[in-house]
């Protein structure tokens, strides 16, 4: 179905690929795989040392400009399009594979998004799938490109996607099944205004017919008119919602209740929130209590998402780099009550942290290291608050000093946290990135505890 709908897109077309990382590259594979197109192009604002022959290259800082010379360009999530190459003034289509893969499988899609939660939420439903023997597979945002899924696919596969706001944005088709699960302030360097990224993210359910499956939860509720679909209200402790978390370990879906087991792997209890969309989203695919309970069991945490890293320098250090929001870091520090010294801050994109500063300032986390851009901001907007706060703040340049730091001033046998409440663009590639470069620094010159 995929190369069908492809080839119907492209076909006597002139076809430009805007980006050529992983995702354009792998849409690359299948557009050469099914052919027909008038002329392939890639533009890209960085040299490619393995440009595939036979396309035309646009290389440099002006390689927006060569969207005018196509008639369907293929964006790569995250590149923010310049003013005056907006799709609306163009005469070429703007689409990205998400589009692409959503016209062709929409009706089997459960796609999942959110500020924050939406990678466990899927890695964590995907797998529930799986070891219940249900066909599925998972991909989009979460790093695997959905042009990659496409031999696995039958009809009979539930398709569970990640799909992040940079892959909603230009997106005019949704999911027959949508996940939202919050909303915070994130990407405003991209998308200048907390309103315009929240209108990109509602491009989830924007497009759902009469008779799709929204979960959303406030403030995310589509307003009357808004959503075509049949909409479940998600909440905690609220049992006139649809979905919800009841006393930190139920979970509740429609009159059904099921406890999450003692022993997950998952902490926080905005995880165990995950879990109850899981839940919701599994039982209305057939499955019972005890499956569903056994996959949320057998379940590990992804990567960089509250990961302990072992006991170095007789600290116990974590790895929550994933964390890119004040809110995660403020489900981090509730979920680790032991933590003595946490390391904030990155990239500076804007977002407002009133609401992280109230927070630390009635907690009792005794060392606070603020770092880079936005941890220097944060500590010259602390200088209205208390001593109490000002007094437990530090800052590092960068996250060796920060490290460094932690080393000196954490108590022996209690935690160091890395909850940087800010992207990792100014320095890393990546979050994953800068969690493997703390987890290097923290083993630095020393052995684990055995």
């Amino acid at each position: 179905m995929l190369l069908k709908v492809l080839h119907q897109m492209i076909d006597g077309k002139k076809v430009l690929l805007l980006g050529f990382g992983r995702e354009g590259r792998a849409l690359y594979r299948r557009i050469t795989e099914v052919g027909g197109y008038q002329a392939l192009g890639i533009s890209d604002a960085n040299p490619l040392s393995d440009a595939p022959k036979g396309v035309s290259l646009h290389i440099g800082a002006d390689y927006q400009a060569a969207m005018t010379e196509y008639d369907i360009v293929f964006k790569s999530p995250g590149i923010v399009l310049k003013p005056e190459y907006q799709p609306e003034k163009l005469p070429c289509r703007v689409t990205s594979l998400t589009e692409l893969f959503l016209t062709a499988y929409r009706d089997q899609c459960i796609g999942i998004t959110g500020t924050k939660g939406k990678s466990t939420t899927s890695s964590l439903l995907y797998h529930v799938l799986h070891e219940a023997g249900v066909p599925s597979v998972l991909g989009g945002n979460i790093g695997i490109p959905t042009a990659e899924l496409y031999e696995q696919i039958t009809s009979e596969t539930v398709i569970v996607m990640e799909i992040g706001v940079h892959q909603l944005e230009y997106n005019h088709v949704s999911p027959k099944t949508a996940v939202f699960l919050n909303l915070y302030e994130e990407h405003l360097d991209h998308y200048g205004t907390f309103e315009y990224y929240a209108y990109c993210k509602e491009n989830i359910y924007r497009n759902q017919r009469p008779g799709d499956l929204l979960i959303c939860g406030e403030p995310s509720l589509p307003a009357e008119g808004d959503c075509q679909a049949d909409v479940l209200r998600l909440a905690k402790n609220d049992t006139n919602a649809d979905v919800s978390l009841l006393d930190g370990n139920t979970m509740f879906y429609r009159g059904e209740t099921c406890e999450i087991p003692a022993d997950i792997a998952l902490t926080g209890e905005h995880n165990r929130y995950n879990c109850a969309v899981v839940y919701a989203l599994a039982k209305r695919l057939g499955l019972p209590d005890s499956q569903i309970t056994d996959g949320i069991r057998s379940f590990q945490p992804l990567p960089h998402r509250l990961s302990p890293i072992g006991t170095y320098h007789g600290i116990r250090w974590v790895d929550d780099s994933i964390s890119t929001a004040c809110e995660t870091c403020i489900q981090a520090l509730n979920s680790l009550p032991d933590t003595d010294t946490v390391l904030i801050g990155g990239m500076d994109r804007g977002i407002n942290y009133t609401q992280l500063l109230e927070y630390l300032a009635n907690s009792p986390v005794p060392h606070i290291i603020l770092m880079s851009d936005s941890g220097r901001r944060i500590l010259h907007e602390a200088e209205t608050y208390p001593e109490s706060l000002r007094s437990r703040m530090q800052y590092a340049e960068d996250l060796p000093e920060a490290v460094a730091l932690a080393k000196q001033i954490t108590e022996k046998g209690r935690i160091c946290l890395m909850s940087p409440a800010a992207a990792s663009y100014n320095v890393y590639q990546n979050f994953e990135k800068r969690g493997e470069h703390f987890r290097q620094l923290a083993m630095q010159d020393s052995v684990a505890k055995k």
